[in-house]
């Protein structure tokens, strides 16, 4: 609350309280009747007539511990006034009434001249008034004398005052106006958003070519010479008292508007007609602590005025008019300056800027500016992660996807209805545009990331530092997994049910490729209790057009943004981390309780075929010598688990079961059973939505004995190649030896 003290009216005593109207004065004037230190001096208030009520309490406040004869000029006995409103939101104002009370920290110096206004409190109103009462709020009082009086009002760590009040204005400034400004002929336009419910605006300067709709506006920019920090100000009101008050800071606002206006008109003069239809002078202000110490900030304060640079300039008597231009009044005779300058309205304005990158990513709280990368994918993960990397101002991102936007996509898109049609890649590069103004771009790339050999995919990829798969395909990661020469690659995706999500993330050498780290994750979906439902399809599908492929899964979106928001950062985590990891993130839809599930990565081998290549990761080999291990001094065996990719002619080995319990074996033979083996091999795809199923058998080898195949094993081979072939499939054998592992393959020629 700011109350025009000079210009109360209609002021009248009262007896005592009971002719308070307010409950919060009444309320104080008794408190102050009941406490030793203060004395109650006079009671008054406005006329009934008055637009708003207004009832004042002039008390005298006695402080114990107010050093005597400090140097702060604080006395022992300060006399002040409360001014209480009907307002229950806004705070009692306190007012000294002393006419040499000394200028302070933690004070709102109305005008010039006007009684010091004490500011009591740090925290914001609302949260006062919360616990607000009136003798608290004289203990207050007393309290900011005694720590005003010992200069421990402020403390050391806390930052410097601003230098005035908060507007209802507000200026916005392009992100990078220092550059801009700059630039050879720069002109600005001037947009203004419609008021709102307390009579605020915010006020725009952008490049004038950015909009067709913008007014012209004139910018003059004055930096001052630094302010020790102190009392705040309220803002001058005309042009004069802004310039007078920038004097008496031992700044010079007038000389250089002078010049800067003079150096706008050439030797041709001005068109008056062609004059800007408002003038802002920005103003930064360096403040310090105390004199001689170094800046701690820079306060930005503008002043807009609704007149041109030209007609401005005719008022300070810099230009002069001939005929029906301007021109330089410098050496004419008879041009002189009028006053009417110092009558011209300046309404103040916060100075604000549109976020930089560098502004984003300290909001955020990150230190480094993140990889050059490429996104795969600008569906419902990727749209969500690209939004919060692009606020953030993390990475550089080149996004490519194929889809265009469809309506039902909006349910789970970080889209809006205008982009129905529109490329995916565009749409959120469009919308990274809207939030950063330019500050940083996203490249949309309409194109299949799969066709990596033509020039649109290559170009990005050759260039990227970091390629996250948020394709939700099985084809890219694995295609991206035999291409060498590739940035590294993360991949991440949400479960069919929303429920879980999953990060898989090469290591920074590509030693360990997303293609067995997908098998290693199947692994633990199989081997573990929580893989029980992991995959599970949760609500169901729904028809999402007329093709028999239209089939979309219900998801809700608060799941896609509660498992995007963790992968978001978990993606940032991995990519500083320079090994692989396989991490798996389940949260409880009801509870929403998170489970965090880390999987130990294994190194890959590859063993290449005629016709294919197989692969199988240290894990699995661990296991099948483990049980091995555990049958000597019998052989033992079971059967492989994994898939074929046969456009990518490869096979991979996910895991292996054990024998069955109606298994036969002895030290030199082993015949394996079936008893519940359908059932196992059956649950693991169930597990994996059919990915992983049968695709061979192992056994091992007797203690001194290596994994070459016997005439038996070839046999079985055989056999198990004819099996195969009816699904059109080669056969794959496994042998555990003493100290070796081999792999052979049966194929069927037909």
């Amino acid at each position: 609350m700011a109350i025009e003290h000079h210009v109360l009216e209609n002021v009248h005593e009262v007896e005592d309280d009971s002719g308070f109207v307010i409950p919060r004065a009444r309320a104080l004037a008794s408190a102050v009747a009941r406490q030793r230190d203060f004395t109650l001096v006079q009671l008054l208030k406005l006329s009934d007539a008055a637009a708003v009520p207004l009832e004042i309490i002039v008390i005298d406040v006695e402080s114990d511990r107010v050093p005597p004869g400090n140097k702060f000029g604080i006395f022992y006995r300060e006399r002040v006034a409360l001014f209480v409103t009907p307002d229950v939101n806004e705070m009692v104002e306190v007012v000294a009434l002393r006419i040499d009370f000394p200028t302070m920290i933690h004070q709102n110096h109305g005008v010039i001249g006007a009684p010091a206004s004490l500011c009591l409190f740090f925290e914001p109103t609302a949260d006062v008034l919360r616990t607000w009462t009136p003798q608290k709020f004289l203990r207050r009082i007393q309290w900011w004398f005694e720590m005003s009086a010992r200069g421990e009002l402020h403390p050391s760590d806390q930052p410097v005052e601003h230098l005035f009040f908060s507007s209802k204005y507000e200026l916005v400034l392009p992100w990078n106006f220092g550059n801009l400004k700059q630039g050879p002929g720069s002109k600005f336009g001037f947009t203004k958003t419609t008021a709102r419910a307390d009579g605020g605006l915010t006020f725009f300067i952008n490049e004038q070519s950015r909009s067709h709709l913008a007014v012209k506006v004139a910018c003059f920019d004055f930096t001052l010479t630094p302010v020790v920090h102190g009392f705040i100000e309220r803002d001058p009101s005309d042009l004069g008292a802004l310039v007078d008050f920038l004097s008496q800071r031992g700044a010079d606002l007038k000389t250089p508007l002078q010049e800067d206006l003079k150096s706008r008109v050439g030797t041709n003069g001005v068109d008056p007609s062609q004059d800007e239809s408002y003038t802002i002078v920005l103003l930064h202000i360096p403040i310090v602590r105390a004199a001689g110490e170094p800046v701690e900030r820079v306060n930005h304060r503008a002043f807009l005025m609704a007149i041109g640079a030209s007609s401005l300039g005719e008022k300070l008597g810099v230009l002069f008019r001939h005929g029906n231009r301007l021109y330089d009044a410098s050496g004419v005779m008879g041009a002189e300056e009028s006053t009417e300058w110092r009558k011209e309205v300046v309404w103040p304005m916060e100075v604000l800027h549109r976020n930089s990158v560098e502004a984003a990513r300290a909001q955020s709280g990150i230190a480094l500016p993140g990889p050059s990368g490429v996104l795969v994918g600008a569906g419902t993960l990727g749209s969500a992660l690209i939004n919060l990397w692009g606020r953030e101002g993390w990475g550089q991102w080149t996004v490519i996807d194929k889809d265009h936007v469809k309506p039902h996509n909006l349910s789970r898109h970080v889209a809006y209805a205008d982009s129905v049609g529109y490329p995916k890649a565009s749409v959120v590069s469009a919308l990274h545009d809207l939030a950063m103004d330019g500050a940083s771009k996203v490249m949309g790339i309409e194109a299949d990331a799969c066709n990596l050999s033509s020039e649109t995919v290559a170009k990005p990829m050759a260039v990227a530092q970091l390629v996250v798969d948020a394709s939700a395909t099985l084809q890219y990661p694995r295609l991206a997994s035999t291409v060498d020469g590739l940035a590294r690659h993360i991949s991440v995706y949400l479960t069919p049910s929303g429920n879980a999500s999953v990060l898989l993330a090469e290591d920074a050498g590509r030693d360990v490729r997303l293609r067995t780290l997908e098998a290693q994750y199947y692994r633990a979906v199989i081997e573990n209790n929580w893989g029980e439902s992991h995959l599970d399809r949760g609500q169901g599908n729904f028809r999402s057009g007329a093709s028999c492929r239209d089939i979309s899964m219900v998801m809700p979106y608060p799941r896609v943004m509660a498992h995007a928001s963790t992968l978001a950062e978990q993606v940032q985590i991995a990519s500083a981390l320079s090994d692989p990891v396989i991490r798996i993130w389940q949260r409880h839809p009801v509870s929403g309780a998170v489970a965090l599930y880390e999987v130990p990565v294994f190194p890959e081998r590859k063993l290449a075929f005629d016709n294919l290549d197989l692969y199988f990761d240290a894990g699995v080999e661990a296991k099948l010598k483990a049980l091995r291990e555990a049958a000597l001094p019998n052989e033992t065996g079971g059967v492989l688990l994994g898939y074929f990719d046969l456009p990518l002619k490869s096979v991979c080995i996910v895991d292996c079961l054990g024998a069955p319990m109606d298994s036969k074996a002895s030290a030199v033979t082993f015949e394996r059973g079936i008893e519940g083996l359908a059932k196992a091999v059956e649950e693991a795809a169930r597990r994996t939505t059919g990915v992983v199923g049968y695709i061979g058998e192992w056994h091992s080898h007797p203690k001194g004995h290596s994994a070459s195949p016997s005439k038996d094993d070839l046999i079985q081979l055989a056999q198990l190649a004819v099996g195969m072939s009816e699904d059109g499939l080669p056969a794959v054998q496994l042998i555990v030896g003493e100290g070796d592992i081999q792999v052979l393959q049966g194929v069927v020629h037909l």
